[in-house]
């Protein structure tokens, strides 16, 4: 009975951290984030479409994206220097998303006709400022959350960038049939306002000392994470962010030819995809902070990771069944299976994938150190995928598949050093 007792109250504290200022704050930083970056995924490309520009052209505006993968580069900045208002993480916050405002707003006074240009310049200023804000957000969460918050508080804020995806990728789109290109950019820039709003009602963090020098700040994030336990461990580190979500980041680089080689339509697809898709890795990464509270960030990566490679195998599944003459609610059905079974595994491991990331980080120089690790992390998605296509050619959809089920193992096993089963601390053995 008392044990009984004890579960309930462990139970019911667990679902009270979730209701809890910090974790609102989370939800706040993970939409402002969002919506900068799936502005440049959904709705810029549906634009330029629309205004009758060429693939290529709209297919060669994905280099834009390289501040996204490059943010390391200028994160010492954002840990050395303090804007005059605010301190030294909200002056950043506020800052970026006034700017993200202004340009968003800006943007659909030009024509994709006459000034694609200017254009492409203004989304690089968008990329660069999105990316810019995502260092000092993930900073300022790392600094805001104890160690037992991190799992969840990382898990909200994965949610919530998420969901930011349905404003440029659903209701802007829906706004663009009834109001010109220029009006529904003001209305999607009037988005970035709950996040200032959020910048201006926090409170600063204070649990480090800032760089008291430019060299400091570039150097030390780097001297600090090698000397923390040695070279090995920095290494075998590193080589975990690279490799824990290589599989999975592959295996879905190419999901929606795959769906149209295997007989669904495009607007069939694009049903499942936002019903299947979205809501099962909402889900998967709000239960997977939760459970991370009780089990920690450790086991929460083991269990996690493979319902990741899982995941992988529904694509194997469907390839198997090979192409439908005739798409049935049967069909239906194993397309939504499998969308809904990636979408939980994606989830569940980015949640506890980016707590790992916040927790490695040094509080003195979280801007530094959480931007390097999130850009490794990116890595695969950036160079990696640029193969997919050749490796599909080669190898055909199901030997592709079981390829990233295999690349997706080397992660797993160097869970065994960074991040033992027994060990809660998360050092190194």
């Amino acid at each position: 009975m008392e044990e009984d007792e004890r579960t309930a109250h462990k139970q019911l504290t667990v679902w009270k951290q979730l209701f809890t200022r910090r974790m609102m704050i989370c939800v706040f930083t993970g939409f402002s984030s969002g919506l900068p970056l799936y502005l440049l995924f959904n709705l810029l490309p549906a634009w330029l479409r629309s205004e009758q520009v060429d693939l290529k052209t709209i297919g060669l505006f994905a280099l834009i994206q390289f501040p996204y993968t490059w943010k390391f580069l200028w994160s010492p900045l954002l840990d050395r220097y303090v804007v005059p208002v605010l301190g030294r993480r909200r002056g950043w916050m506020l800052v970026t998303q006034i700017g993200l405002l202004l340009v968003i707003a800006m943007m659909g006074a030009f024509s994709p006709q006459s000034d694609l240009r200017a254009i492409a310049w203004i989304a690089t200023l968008l990329a660069f400022l999105g990316a810019t804000q995502d260092v000092v957000l993930d900073a300022y969460r790392r600094e805001l959350l104890s160690d037992s918050e991190m799992g969840l508080g990382n898990a909200v804020h994965v949610n919530a960038y998420r969901i930011a995806g349905l404003v440029p990728g659903s209701l802007s789109l829906i706004l663009a049939d009834f109001l010109p290109w220029n009006m529904v950019f003001i209305a999607t820039a009037l988005f970035m306002l709950p996040g200032v709003a959020m910048t201006l009602a926090v409170q600063e963090p204070h649990r480090a000392t800032h760089p008291k020098s430019l060299r400091e700040a570039v150097v030390e994030p780097f001297h600090e994470f090698i000397t923390r336990s040695g070279w090995n461990s920095a290494l075998l580190i590193l080589a975990f962010l690279f490799f824990y979500k290589l599989g999975d980041s592959m295996c879905t680089a190419l999901a929606t030819p795959f769906y149209m080689d295997m007989g669904f339509s495009k607007t069939q697809i694009g049903l499942i995809a936002k019903n299947a898709g979205l809501w099962p890795a909402v889900i998967g990464g709000l239960l997977g902070g939760l459970w991370m509270v009780r089990i920690g960030i450790n086991r929460a990566l083991w269990l996690f990771g493979v319902v990741q490679v899982v995941s992988i195998f529904g694509f194997v599944w469907l390839a198997s069944v090979g192409h439908h003459a005739e798409i049935t609610s049967v069909e239906l059905a194993q397309l939504a299976i499998v969308i809904g079974l990636e979408a939980l595994g994606v989830g569940l491991g980015t949640a506890a994938f980016v707590a790992y990331i916040a927790r490695t980080t040094h509080p003195a120089y979280t801007a530094t150190q959480f931007a390097l690790f999130t850009s490794l992390a990116a890595m695969p998605r950036t160079f990696a995928n640029a193969a997919t296509g050749w490796l599909v050619e080669m190898m055909g959809w199901m030997g592709f598949f079981l390829l990233c089920a295999l690349l997706a193992l080397p992660g797993m096993v160097l869970l065994l050093k960074v991040a033992p089963w027994q060990d809660k601390s998360g050092t190194i053995r």
